[in-house]
């Protein structure tokens, strides 16, 4: 009986450590899927995917890698309808004052990425590597997702600094480093151009 007993304990382990190891392995692949398909998505339903998705993917964005884990990066998560629309005003303006344009493409959610610049001068590299963990977790989520530019530029002027300071954010530190735009995909999803040649020197 004993011996048996001992038979099935050395079984069990053997299999956990083997369901380990799968689940492990469907893990990386899953993610290095995520990697090697995630698109930069231009066309969007008007439907806000479900909060805890959002806090997901915005907590996915807190674990990316500082500069000595300075932690520099804030993420502001802009779910408000009168707020993205403000934001996508202030974006388009950069490019003229009579641009009408809507350069968050339809995108009903905006995860912006700011830094201080005062503890730690790496801020602008730790902003991206956040901005890098938003898109590719939105990826992840079944949602599509594209880096937007001049963040900085509308955090510059008084209305971006308004906004600051009424969440408490101290406007003299933060620069904005990118916008995050995410939703469900309207229409197919893009697919991947060829990569260039000599993307890659190797030093063996």
């Amino acid at each position: 009986m004993k011996r048996l007993l001992l038979t099935i304990v050395a079984a069990t382990l053997i299999f956990s450590s083997c369901c380990k190891k799968e689940n492990t392995n469907v893990t990386m692949n899953t993610t290095m899927e995520d990697l090697l398909t995630r698109r930069s998505v231009r066309s969007y339903t008007d439907e806000v995917p479900p909060m805890e998705v959002i806090e997901e993917i915005c907590k996915a964005g807190t674990y990316a890698p500082t500069g000595m884990n300075k932690q520099a990066p804030i993420i502001i998560a802009v779910t408000n309808k009168e707020v993205r629309d403000k934001l996508s005003k202030l974006n388009a303006a950069v490019f003229g004052p009579d641009n009408d344009m809507d350069p968050f493409y339809g995108a009903p959610v905006v995860l912006v990425v700011l830094a201080d610049t005062t503890v730690a001068y790496t801020w602008k590299e730790d902003g991206s590597l956040v901005m890098g963990n938003l898109l590719n977790a939105a990826h992840a989520k079944g949602l599509g997702s594209c880096w937007i530019h001049r963040a900085k530029e509308v955090f510059e002027t008084e209305e971006g600094k308004a906004i600051l300071r009424d969440l408490g954010i101290d406007d003299t530190k933060y620069v904005g480093v990118g916008n995050c735009i995410l939703g469900y995909v309207k229409g197919d999803y893009p697919t991947a151009r060829p990569r260039k040649d000599n993307y890659v020197y190797w030093i063996k």
